[in-house]
């Protein structure tokens, strides 16, 4: 949550610009609303993918906001009208409620802008962090390093610096231009004027070596 409020910050003062009737305080709100509900429920890859999913959910709840405080303009209220008469009508030839793509085709909009359409209509709903806090939730556990985890990654780094340090220099380069550099075993053949399987025989000794030095301290690939 500490890691992902400043993206709530930055998104409530870019969405309000200066609106009336909408405060950022109310932005930033439904925001860590959304961000908790994120936080509790998603299941995707890695920081990376959660950053995308928070942003988009978190960013939907403040324009959901605003659309709610904003009055409708006269075209909007018309479009509301149509998506009812569609969907009337719709049942009607269809014997049954349209879904959601088949509306939206009637109406010539996308799923995106008929959902947009449908929020804007919803009743307005808060719900406040100490009802969304649990002390016994992952998503708001404190992952900060302790004194200890930060000696043993110092420790670790120097280990593996001394140890790339012992290699010869031709050695060094290899793993340098490999996992630093990312290149693949074909471009570090170009680098080296060397063939690939050449250069496929000096990473495995590099990392049999790096293996053999690092044992008592780390796992080697």
């Amino acid at each position: 949550m500490r890691r992902f409020m400043p993206m709530v910050r930055r998104l409530a003062w870019h969405l309000q610009g200066g609106r009336d009737g909408i405060e950022v305080e109310d932005l930033m709100q439904a925001g860590l609303v959304a961000l908790t509900e994120c936080a509790q429920r998603h299941n995707g890859p890695g920081e990376d993918g959660f950053a995308a999913y928070a942003k988009m959910r978190v960013r939907g709840a403040m324009v959901d906001l605003i659309r709610r405080h904003v009055p409708l303009s006269r075209g909007a209220v018309e479009r509301r009208r149509l998506m009812r008469e569609k969907a009337h009508e719709l049942t009607g030839q269809l014997g049954r409620e349209p879904n959601d793509t088949e509306l939206a085709q009637a109406m010539g909009v996308t799923l995106a802008e008929l959902e947009a359409l449908r929020a804007s209509s919803e009743p307005l709903r808060f719900e406040t962090l100490d009802d969304a806090y649990s002390d016994s939730d992952m998503a708001f556990a404190d992952d900060t390093p302790d004194s200890l985890a930060l000696l043993q990654d110092q420790e670790l780094r120097g280990a593996v610096a001394a140890a790339i340090g012992d290699l010869p220099e031709r050695l060094q380069m290899v793993i340098q231009l490999y996992f630093v550099e990312e290149l693949n075993l074909a471009e570090i053949a170009q680098v080296l004027s060397v063939s690939i399987p050449r250069v496929h025989q000096l990473k495995a000794q590099a990392i049999d070596r790096l293996r053999s030095a690092l044992k008592d301290v780390a796992e080697i690939m």
